[in-house]
């Protein structure tokens, strides 16, 4: 496995425009707001980023891009995607054409971590990744929502040509633990494939600063159904208890709800992916690494999150 720091930091609330934070998240941040989240996460070492032209059609990319600029060459890890639903069919290798405005955008000449983002049509759009490592504009790739059919599929694509997947990113919490169910989680280890968990708090619904009395930012995507189950504000009364219990078992660690639901993920084997908006999600990120949870406090959060009776699986996710 590569060596990733044990957290990434994910940008997809930065920048507006279709599927971009203001319309998702209910929140635009300034330049200066995430210049700080930007630097407190440098200064913490943690510098792998995720991003995708998909959140904010190249907004998310254009924001990252202006502060990584601003730091010396190499010393920042990027990661982006592919997304085929918004593919250029007429483009001779519409991959590379995404490609390539995603590296304008961002301002470098290669990509460390290279993802198809969805999981249509593995056949057709995987092989499009092997030009793209040969070319040396991208460093590693992944796949992103793809099952573990799928995803054993892609590597045998890219392994007749001496490739290999580097990298899983999947929905992965202690709502929605598919990827432990379907044998995902143990092929990526049994493979040295990096498990990338995002949606690790729910978009903030495991976060403890949410509930019935305080729901998400009215009018967003993430409080209302946005192609998931359940709406997450219609579900905040269920999770009353599990998130009571993780902020009970944080404080016994002196941490936060959140940072034990992070802490969970990570000793499941997973690299979390967290979205950062402010400069404690970074630091707490990098504090929740280095907590351990007991058998019995995973078993009692385990528990109480399968009684919760909550589906958290989004529509965007390739089928089971």
């Amino acid at each position: 496995m590569k060596n990733y720091p044990k957290i990434a930091l994910g940008t997809w609330s930065w920048g507006v425009g279709a599927w971009g934070g203001d319309a998702v998240f209910g929140q635009t941040l300034t330049e200066a707001q995430m210049k700080e989240v930007f630097d407190t996460a440098m200064q913490a070492e943690l510098n792998l980023w995720d991003t995708a032209y998909v959140y904010g059609m190249g907004g998310s990319e254009i924001e990252l891009g202006k502060l990584v600029r601003q730091q010396p060459k190499g010393s920042v890890m990027l990661s982006t995607k592919f997304t085929p639903n918004l593919a250029d069919e007429t483009a001779a290798d519409p991959l590379n054409a995404m490609l390539e405005g995603s590296l304008q955008r961002l301002g470098v000449n290669e990509i460390d971590l290279y993802w198809i983002h969805t999981s249509i049509d593995v056949e057709r759009w995987t092989p499009y990744l092997i030009p793209a490592l040969k070319s040396g504009k991208v460093k590693a790739v992944g796949v992103s929502n793809h099952n573990l059919a799928q995803i054993k599929r892609a590597n045998e694509i890219l392994a007749a040509e001496g490739f290999k997947l580097s990298a899983v990113q999947n929905h992965f919490s202690l709502l929605y633990r598919h990827s432990i169910a379907d044998g995902t989680l143990d092929y990526c280890r049994e493979n040295g494939i990096t498990f990338f968990s995002y949606m690790v708090l729910e978009q903030g619904t495991l976060s403890g600063h949410y509930n019935a009395q305080n729901p998400l930012p009215e009018g967003s995507h993430r409080g209302e159904a946005y192609n998931r189950a359940e709406a997450y504000n219609k579900i905040l009364p269920k999770l009353q208890k599990l998130t009571d219990a993780l902020a009970k078992i944080g404080k016994a660690h002196n941490a936060s709800a959140a940072q034990i639901a992070i802490a969970w993920a990570v000793a499941k084997g997973t690299l979390p992916l967290i979205g950062a908006t402010k400069p404690h999600h970074v630091t707490d990120a990098a504090a929740a690494t280095k907590l351990v949870l007991t058998a019995e406090q995973t078993a009692e959060i385990e528990r109480l999150a399968e009684e919760t009776g909550v589906d958290t699986r989004g529509g965007w996710e390739g089928k089971a």
